[in-house]
């Protein structure tokens, strides 16, 4: 292997690594590796052909009957253009392209979108939907970057109707593209399910209306009507912070500082407010632009707040996706001390138990996340909190911490995740044959390998992978013939055989997308320069290394960089093993080019469910 340096156009110092030994056998990870890609290859086929039609859309004749289903309908297909960019089929992105202006105009026929956008909605189910948008972006960001800004504008132009400047809030919980969809719901009441009443119970519990006078029908729930369309359909909620990914994509793809300061003011705004709030980030703000002012002074308790439903598995991605938006275009990761500090609140409210004994709203999430090791006592985080205190425990999910981790390298960060599993009941190095419809799950066992603890992880991770699409393509199989209702939508979620984790994980080195709207953190990206597309050339499998530092280098993002950073029109060598030589600047790359250089990793990165049944949540 040769190393030897070069300047770039600028004049700087550019590593170049060229590996010259020959592999005679390459080792096991590598061959499953480019079978996996194979066996992918395959299921994405399958599923379009037998699920959806000519023009993209999916084989869906039913109506849509609450403002509910956009995202349903989207996140079917939100990592196929981010398999494309790992290294699948040429033909897979503009496959992507048309189940994207497919299921548009279905949508839209279903009167759930304006202008191509969503009428109105929650940013938990919105932010699940624009995950395909942001990686169709980060593919092509030539093609998609009129929607992108378009899109954009909805929230950073007050004309729009979605933001207050004078506040700093997003006016409503309910936003998107129809002004005139205002309140949480159509009709009277909020149309909630008795199911639903059993698992998370009920919003505004503390009302006086609803005290003393229940059990009610959920047709005429006090909770359910005018109260929570008054206190709770109207404001600002933590959950909007997810619309800062949004404006991230398009200040990546233009570099206009007004998309950087609107991400500023509002997410600084959300800073401010966690600070006065004794470091715990609160979850409403009322028209006024005061924290509780509808909800008589309480921190807590706003649409896809702390109180109801999910409480930190919805509010801790989307405040974590809006913290790191703030980092990345100032530079200043004092921005991710709001998800910092309310995370280690609910670690210092802890408490040990097997999963059996716990009060978890999301039994099934963790019956197959824990297996077995449901039983064993385990640190329990409390999710949420209303006026007895906090509540709903349940094991610390991984996603939030790790994405601190990698953005920043910090010793603080990285302790928190070594405190945790010092804490663990449960071996993190256990690789839990599942997967998640966020296609996400096994950031433990993925730390363990980083750590240096786990060498043979990437065998064990891309053989799970593998199983999980075989499994996929036998649904396929059970359900392509079904007429599906609007009550089993999810049906397709359940089949969408693209399972992309492992290869995030061990080729671009970094976690899985936070899918409340996240935009994708990596190492490096590899680039096939015959081919002037990303990935790595077909007969040659990504890079995954043997063994793994006790800390990653620096991040840096490998969506398309902000305009402004220096970028090479070289093109790019075939990838290879990073050298303990290798230079310290991060890989650099040229937005809405075909190729770009990418450098070796820095120095410190030494070797060594649920039934389809719909539902609103």
């Amino acid at each position: 292997m040769s190393f030897s340096p070069h300047s770039d156009p600028s004049g700087d110092p550019t590593p170049e690594v060229e590996a010259t030994v020959p592999v005679l056998e390459p080792p096991g990870w590598a061959v499953s590796q480019r079978a996996l890609f194979d066996l992918l290859d395959h299921a994405w086929r399958r599923f379009a052909r037998d699920f959806t039609g000519p023009d993209g859309r999916l084989n869906y004749t039913g109506p849509l009957t609450t403002r509910d289903g956009v995202d349903d309908f989207y996140e079917v297909f939100f990592n196929w253009p981010q398999l494309y960019l790992l290294g699948g089929a040429d033909d897979l992105l503009p496959a992507s392209e048309k189940h994207w202006e497919g299921v548009t105009k279905q949508l839209t026929e279903l009167d759930m979108l304006r202008d191509e956008y969503e009428r109105g909605y929650d940013w938990f189910h919105q932010g699940e939907s624009l995950l395909l948008l942001y990686f169709l972006c980060m593919a092509a960001p030539d093609r998609w970057r009129e929607r992108a800004l378009r899109f954009a504008e909805l929230y950073v132009d007050p004309a729009k109707g979605n933001y207050d400047p004078g506040h700093r809030i997003i006016t409503r919980p309910h936003n998107g593209s129809d002004p005139e969809r205002t309140g949480l719901f159509d009709g009277d009441v909020y149309p909630w399910l008795q199911k639903e009443a059993d698992t998370y119970g009920y919003p505004l519990e503390w009302i006086p209306e609803a005290q003393g006078g229940g059990p009610f029908p959920l047709s005429s729930d006090p909770r359910l009507g005018a109260q929570m369309r008054d206190r709770m359909g109207v404001g600002d909620t933590a959950m909007n912070l997810a619309a800062a990914g949004l404006v991230l994509n398009a200040w990546i793809l233009t570099g206009e500082e007004r998309y950087r300061d609107w991400i500023v003011e509002y997410v600084g705004a959300w800073r401010e407010r966690t600070e006065a709030n004794g470091g715990v980030l609160p979850d409403n703000v009322g028209p006024d632009g005061v924290v509780g002012s509808l909800l008589e002074g309480r921190w807590y308790g706003g649409h896809y707040g702390w109180s109801w439903p999910h409480g930190w598995h919805s509010l801790g991605h989307a405040a974590c996706v809006a913290a790191l938006a703030a980092a990345t275009v100032t530079g200043d990761d004092d921005y991710l001390s709001m998800i910092a500090t309310s995370l280690d609140t609910l670690i210092g409210n802890a408490k040990v138990m097997p999963h059996t004994e716990a009060d978890s709203s999301l039994p099934s999430k963790w019956a197959v996340e824990l297996g077995p090791d449901r039983h064993t006592p385990t640190p329990h985080l409390p999710f949420r909190h209303n006026d007895s205190g906090w509540f709903d425990y349940n094991p610390a999910t991984p996603p939030v911490p790790v994405a601190l981790w990698h953005h920043t390298s910090s010793e603080a960060d990285r302790a928190r995740l070594e405190g945790l599993r010092e804490a663990d009941g449960i071996d993190w190095r256990t690789v839990r044959p599942f997967r998640s419809k966020e296609d996400s799950g096994h950031e433990k066992a993925w730390f363990a390998f980083l750590a240096g603890d786990d060498p043979d992880y990437p065998e064990r991770i891309l053989a799970m992978a593998q199983a999980q699409i075989r499994h996929r393509l036998r649904r396929i199989d059970r359900y392509r013939d079904l007429d599906v209702p609007e009550a089993d939508i999810h049906v397709w979620q359940l089949c969408n055989p693209v399972v992309t984790e492992a290869l995030v994980q061990l080729t671009w080195g970094g976690p899985q997308v936070l899918y409340q709207g996240g935009l994708q953190q990596a190492r490096l990206r590899y680039h096939d320069a015959d081919a002037r597309r990303p990935a790595s050339p077909p007969t040659w499998p990504p890079w995954s290394p043997p063994s793994t530092p006790r800390r990653p280098p620096s991040s840096w993002s490998t969506w398309p960089p902000r305009p402004t950073a220096r970028s090479s029109s070289r093109p790019a060598r075939s990838p290879s093993t990073p050298s303990p030589a290798s230079a310290t600047r991060p890989a650099r790359t040229t937005a809405g080019s075909a190729t770009c250089t990418t450098t070796a990793t820095p120095s410190r990165w030494s070797p060594r469910r649920k039934s389809p049944t719909k539902a609103r949540i």
